[in-house]
């Protein structure tokens, strides 16, 4: 055939090669390239759209592999017939089906200008081109039995990476047949659950972990949670309560970030060892990561009577789409699980296992933690630098360790008040007025208390009545600092009553409160805009609508 016209971007995300095969294709899909027509050769194409003879070499070989195009010997290419060729197209003029509910789908409905949620973690870190290059060896090299049927525990060579980190790194004394591979901690939770039985009473710290919780209660268990102390869990509480497992996170715990002491850990061991059917989980919870202080062997490495259930991830080490974790069985229970749960395929690709082996077998695992402990300390002291003004209104706790700490609130401040702070624009709107006029019939008071009522969170009445001009805005300025606003908007107070129109604060007045909020030096910005409002008969109502109207035009 001729020579085939294709236009290429160079412009685009896209490679040529794969712009040339997606063409073609097209093409192909289309019936614009009949069955059995020629294709030009791969020199050809290539001198005519100006490219390497390998991109085209590229782009003819992804259509050999899926089947568009046939090579014959000493004749070229040529297009297949398209029967038995399964192809995904964008239907269009259906109704489109109703959206999955994703229970973390309000978390991320509104992009937040700083996200404390636990749940990620920094990328930017990640050794992308290692783990391409592990995935790349790994798929070019003749490794057809990747694709068979692995072993229900996880490949055997991850299994014994995974035991010899664990033994160095956080003194897990096992076996590579006592640890078993996951898709997460939820998928070894509920295969957890086959091997201890239904109906456990199991306890849990308080506070606790709620997905873990959840998970748990799910099972139809018989949940006690069991106050804690700063050493952790309450072992003598356990005598009391009919349970016979503990979920515990004695490295750093979650949501407190305490660190269980040796003497509360050795108080859990002898609970577990007075009866035969009794087990602690321990979950290793963001245990990689500490910043001061020597490293805390996890619970397990202290246990010699066979006890303790161990779990961990990689989910936060290296990445929480890598969706792998891990669990250490004791010997009694590893009988279990061979006699009633070996059935149960491995949730985990061999091939995500095997470039995961080859990732920490190779020491790459070992080089991104240490330079992520270096990044993850540098942000936690940046963070708790950054607390240190809110000292007198929080208490920090579970710093020194792992990716999150807690502040805890002093003071009678409920829960949805912290959030509606927190959700609230960082902008603070204050509207000035010191009481020259009107005062009889404006209550400043009354009206901050409708602006809250509202729900404008961030709106500062600039005065009160009575209280004197020269300490109106010093005081305003303490107010919009202790809440934590950055930005600050002063609003003149503008009235209209009758014929006569009256700005409360004008002039001299508007400078000396934006110098004063500038000299604090405690906001990124400060700005001061004028605007009023038509004749309302009722001045307090118009104070009210004029305040909720500028807002909303501030907004946008």
């Amino acid at each position: 055939m001729y020579d085939m016209t294709i236009r290429l971007r160079t412009d685009s995300d896209k490679c040529l090669y794969q712009q040339i095969y997606e063409h073609i294709r097209q093409e192909i899909r289309e019936g614009k390239l009949l069955a059995g027509e020629r294709l030009p050769s791969t020199r050809s194409l290539a001198e005519y759209l100006q490219v390497a003879r390998s991109t085209v070499d590229y782009a003819y070989d992804q259509l050999l592999s899926e089947g568009y195009i046939e090579a014959r010997p000493y004749k070229g290419y040529f297009v297949c017939k398209l029967e038995g060729i399964f192809t995904l197209e964008q239907e269009t003029g259906r109704v489109p089906e109703p959206e999955a509910w994703d229970p973390q789908a309000e978390d991320r409905d509104e992009e937040k200008r700083i996200d404390f949620s636990p749940y990620g973690i920094d990328m930017n870190g990640f050794p992308f081109g290692v783990w391409k290059r592990i995935t790349k060896n790994i798929l070019n090299d003749s490794n057809s039995e990747l694709f068979a049927q692995g072993e229900a525990q996880g490949d055997y060579d991850l299994r014994l990476t995974i035991g010899r980190y664990l033994h160095s790194s956080r003194g897990v004394n096992c076996r590579p047949e006592q640890i078993i591979v996951g898709a997460g901690n939820d998928y070894l939770l509920l295969l957890l659950e086959k091997i201890l039985g239904r109906h456990v009473g199991i306890a849990m710290e308080n506070p606790t972990y709620k997905r873990a919780y959840r998970i748990f209660r799910s099972f139809a268990y018989h949940i006690v949670t069991v106050d804690m102390d700063d050493k952790g869990m309450r072992a003598d509480r356990l005598e009391q309560e009919p349970v016979r497992v503990a979920y515990v996170m004695p490295s750093h715990q979650y949501p407190t970030g305490a660190v269980m002491t040796i003497g509360r850990r050795a108080e859990l061991l002898r609970w577990a060892e007075k009866k035969p059917d009794r087990y602690l989980i321990e979950d290793d919870y963001d245990s990689e990561f500490r910043y001061r202080g020597k490293p805390i062997p996890s619970l397990q490495s202290s246990d010699d009577r066979g006890k303790v259930i161990y779990i961990g991830t990689f989910s936060k080490a290296i990445a929480p789409a890598i969706r792998v974790s891990y669990m250490v069985l004791p010997e009694t229970l590893l009988e279990v699980y061979r006699r009633d749960c070996s059935f149960y395929s491995c949730t985990v690709s061999r091939i995500d296992q095997r470039i995961l082996n080859e990732f920490i077998r190779d020491g790459y695992f070992e080089r991104h933690l240490n330079k992520m402990r270096m990044r993850y300390r540098a942000k936690h002291d940046q963070l708790l630098e950054g607390l240190e003004p809110f000292q007198k209104k929080f208490r920090i706790s579970g710093e020194d360790a792992g990716l999150h700490l807690l502040l805890t609130a002093k003071g009678n401040v409920t829960e949805k008040e912290l959030l509606d702070a927190a959700a609230a624009d960082k902008v603070a709107f204050v509207f000035m007025g010191h009481g020259t006029s009107h005062t009889a019939k404006v209550s400043y008071t009354q009206m901050q208390s409708q602006m809250n009522a509202l729900g404008y969170k961030n709106v500062f009445i600039g005065t009160v009545e009575g209280e004197p001009e020269e300490t109106a805005c010093e005081n305003v300025i303490e107010a919009v600092k202790a809440a934590g606003y950055t930005k600050v908007v002063l609003r003149p107070l503008m009235v209209v009553a009758g014929d006569h129109a009256n700005n409360d604060m004008a002039g001299d007045d508007e400078d000396s409160w934006k110098s004063q909020f500038e000299a604090s030096g405690e906001f990124d910005s400060v700005d001061c805009q004028i605007a009023g409002l038509g004749e309302v008969a009722d001045i307090q109502q118009l104070y009210v609508a004029h305040t909720k109207a500028a807002v909303d035009s501030l907004n946008g």
